[in-house]
């Protein structure tokens, strides 16, 4: 393993690629919403690790990238361990993936922030109504297993 970890550009340029074929659930570019997590934890204090896990922290949990690759890939520990405890595993209770985030340093900043993007009124609106429901309940139960306040509607960073 490469002694220095990849630069922000460089996490950054790698997120885009892998993530390249993938939209979201309203048919957006999947990396828009990288960019905006990644930029919402820089504007919340985050630090080059946590940004870097930001653009990656759902490449082994979409299949974008392995879990080998990440294992081997020149990025900090700590970078690593954030992307490992915000992959959701298949089948874990949230509860579950909730401890695992809280008991990671410097994790819950990244899913906060993941968890205001992805619970933008803006961004929820298009979606049709039954998954704009079941997401709007989904990533309020996770707030709330995380003890996360509500967000500000529409927060953007």
């Amino acid at each position: 393993m490469p002694r220095t970890s990849l630069s922000l550009p460089e996490v950054e340029a790698l997120a885009r690629a892998a993530h390249a074929a993938q939209t979201d659930k309203a048919g957006r570019p999947y990396a828009e919403h990288l960019q905006a997590v990644s930029y919402r934890v820089k504007a919340r204090g985050g630090d080059e690790e946590q940004i870097a896990a930001a653009w990656l922290h759902d490449a082994v949990e979409d299949d974008a990238l392995t879990e080998e690759w990440l294992a081997e890939a020149p990025l900090t520990a700590r970078t690593k361990a954030i992307v490992l405890a915000l992959t959701k595993r298949p089948g874990e209770p949230p509860e579950e993936y909730a401890a695992r985030v809280l008991a990671t340093p410097g994790a819950l900043l990244v899913k906060r922030a993941d968890l205001a993007h992805n619970a933008d009124p803006a961004r929820l609106a298009a979606l049709d109504e039954p998954t704009r429901t079941r997401l709007t309940h989904k990533y309020a139960h996770m707030r709330n297993l995380l003890g996360l306040p509500d967000e500000p509607a529409a927060e953007e960073a």
